[in-house]
């Protein structure tokens, strides 16, 4: 301290020139309580630089920290790794970690929850071994990173281990870490365990929640996740914006489009309308349920866009034969410094397969490696898909041949949709001898090709393809079609009787059939793929589930409603053009989902320009 300074110190020494004041440093013990005060400045500063995402001043506080010795600061070392995690920047903050001379456990937790937060798991479970290696014991802050590594990498038998480890030393209660354990098992598809946990942590907070919610919308049960949810709500939980996302994205997926902008007007009052993940979620909601144009309203809204909601938008253009408005929007994101990555890509191949835009698409194949990207089997797939639907199956074959990975089964799958199109049934024989050395495949493989083998008449081939997926024990998907009124789904199958107004139903298809053939409708029962004769394969077709679905809307749906159908099954050809007549005798906007895309028909024209 000053006073224990002999006063002989402070005399003025005339036979020399003045020093320069002694800098402060942690090494200067004169300059203690400067010290603290300086480096407690710089913290508030770094946080606040941090907050604001200012980069170059960042970089210029670093320099001076450097250049002051403030790197022994075990805080100060904290605050600069936080702030280039923060930045996006995860190789800086692990430059300044190995800089660091003497490391806490706070730093290390720093390091690795900046590889965690910035999509580098791997490195994060690198970092936690090395911890343990030099003899630091984790903490409630550590352990959180290490099992979201876990999670993002799927790693369950990691997790188990690092859960263990929380066991041992005492942690597994804490809320934090307990919650962290929750998400964990549920993004690895471990919604067993993630429930076990739950169920025994004496507090639980978001994140336990959000995970569960998260992990039950993943698996598909997405009735659980919205229990949750409405428990939540109860229990009058604080939910946050990955909440928010969790449940508007299971109401995207069931189509339940008011129970979606329920949760909306929610997101509105709670002021998360205005997050990037909240807004995908949104995104993808509306796209799903056939409202594209609140889709658009969403993606205008939000002021800071993330890559996930340009992605959401993107594949909401393509599905929705939005495409020249996909192609915008990829200008913009490159206009705004926003880097496509693998998904981007497949968003706008997708838009050019069902564009038949074969020069297009091979470009932005091509501009991938101008972005660093390598094609994957998706890719290659979308481009196997994009020649076969433009005919163009020894492209397609050459593409296969020239792909750098074996030929997964949506690759070959591709192809036989090409070779159903143009009715190549040698190419698709060639194709169901590769695919069968695939080993177990789904049954659509199977679909496609008795599919393929009776739209040319073979159907000998077709059954033979038939009892294969009999064999294996496996039943072909039933065709459905659903629409929401209210609150209520109503679900149809081909030929159902089971509805409460199957008779007004039916004759409403009676009546519109007898007007669409005055405006030129005749049945194309080449799309009855089965061996019946001519009046059976007409009455077959007539009361396909779409149908029905529409004739419902028709009667129950105010006129200036848009009737929107959602189906699990590709749409087939006859049906396509019996709903353009629909739409031109009755007047309304008919809207169909099937397992592929939109199709808006109005005035007895559809968006997809009979391509599809």
């Amino acid at each position: 301290m000053l006073h224990q300074i002999p006063k002989s110190s402070f005399q003025p020494q005339t036979h020399n020139p003045p020093s320069k004041p002694l800098p402060i440093t942690p090494q200067n013990p004169l300059n203690q309580s400067s010290v603290e005060h300086n480096y407690r400045n710089i913290c508030n500063l770094l946080l606040s630089i941090t907050h604001s995402r200012s980069l170059f001043k960042g970089l210029q506080l670093h320099g001076h920290i450097v250049k002051s010795g403030f790197l022994t600061i075990h805080l100060v070392c904290h605050h600069l790794i936080n702030f280039y995690s923060k930045s996006q920047l995860p190789h800086y903050s692990h430059q300044v970690f190995e800089e660091t001379p003497v490391k806490s456990s706070t730093t290390w937790s720093s390091v690795i929850s900046a590889f965690a937060q910035n999509e580098l798991p791997s490195l994060a479970i690198d970092f936690f071994r090395r911890m343990l290696d030099n003899g630091v014991r984790p903490d409630d802050h550590i352990f959180p990173s290490a099992t979201k590594a876990c999670g993002i990498l799927s790693r369950c038998d990691i997790g188990q281990s690092v859960h263990s480890f929380a066991l041992k030393t005492g942690y597994d209660c804490d809320v934090f870490v307990g919650s962290s354990m929750v998400d964990m098992y549920a993004k690895c598809g471990e919604i067993g365990d993630a429930r076990k946990m739950f169920d025994e942590m004496p507090n639980r907070n978001v994140v336990s929640w959000s995970g569960m919610i998260y992990g039950y919308s993943q698996m598909g049960e997405d009735e659980e996740a919205l229990r949750l949810f409405k428990q939540a709500l109860i229990e009058d939980l604080d939910v946050n914006d990955f909440t928010f996302s969790s449940v508007v994205r299971v109401c995207g997926n069931s189509t339940l489009l008011e129970l979606g902008k329920q949760i909306h007007g929610l997101c509105l009052k709670t002021s998360y309308d205005s997050s990037s993940f909240v807004g995908s979620s949104l995104i993808s909601l509306y796209s799903k349920c056939g409202v594209i144009e609140d889709a658009y309203l969403v993606f205008h809204e939000i002021p800071i866009r993330n890559l996930g909601m340009w992605n959401a938008m993107l594949i909401a253009c393509a599905q929705h034969a939005h495409t020249e408005k996909a192609f915008d929007l990829f200008k913009q994101m490159e206009g705004v410094g926003m880097k496509p990555n693998f998904i981007t890509f497949l968003c706008v191949l997708y838009a050019c397969s069902h564009a038949g835009l074969v020069e297009k698409g091979q470009f932005y194949f091509e501009l991938m490696k101008k972005y660093g990207i390598e094609p994957g089997a998706q890719h290659y797939a979308s481009m196997v898909d994009l020649l076969g639907r433009a005919g163009k199956l020894k492209d397609a074959v050459s593409i296969i041949k020239e792909m750098p990975m074996e030929p997964t089964e949506s690759v070959w799958g591709a192809l036989l949709t090409g070779c159903r199109i143009h009715g190549d049934t040698e190419l698709a024989s060639f194709v169901a001898d590769r695919v069968f050395e695939l080993g177990p495949v789904s049954s659509g493989i199977h679909v496609l090709l008795s599919n393929a083998y009776a739209a040319a008449g073979r159907y000998e081939e077709a059954a033979r393809a038939r009892k294969m997926l009999r064999d294996q024990g496996v039943k072909k998907e039933t065709g459905l079609s659903w629409v929401e009124e209210g609150n209520r789904i109503h679900t149809f199958a081909a030929g159902d009787r089971s509805h409460p107004y199957t008779k007004d139903i039916y004759k409403k298809l009676e009546e519109l059939g007898e007007e669409m053939e005055r405006a030129g409708y005749i049945a194309d029962t080449s799309f009855v793929l089965r061996e019946v004769d001519g009046e059976e394969k007409n009455q077959t077709i007539r009361y396909h589930s779409e149908r029905l679905a529409i004739a419902f809307g028709l009667i129950s749906f105010p006129p200036e409603r848009p009737i929107r159908v959602m189906k699990n099954l590709r749409v087939c050809g006859d049906c396509h053009t019996a709903i353009k007549f629909m739409s031109k005798c009755s007047g309304r906007t008919i809207i169909v989902r099937d397992n592929n895309r939109f199709h808006r028909f109005e005035d007895g024209n559809c968006s997809c320009r009979d391509y599809w």
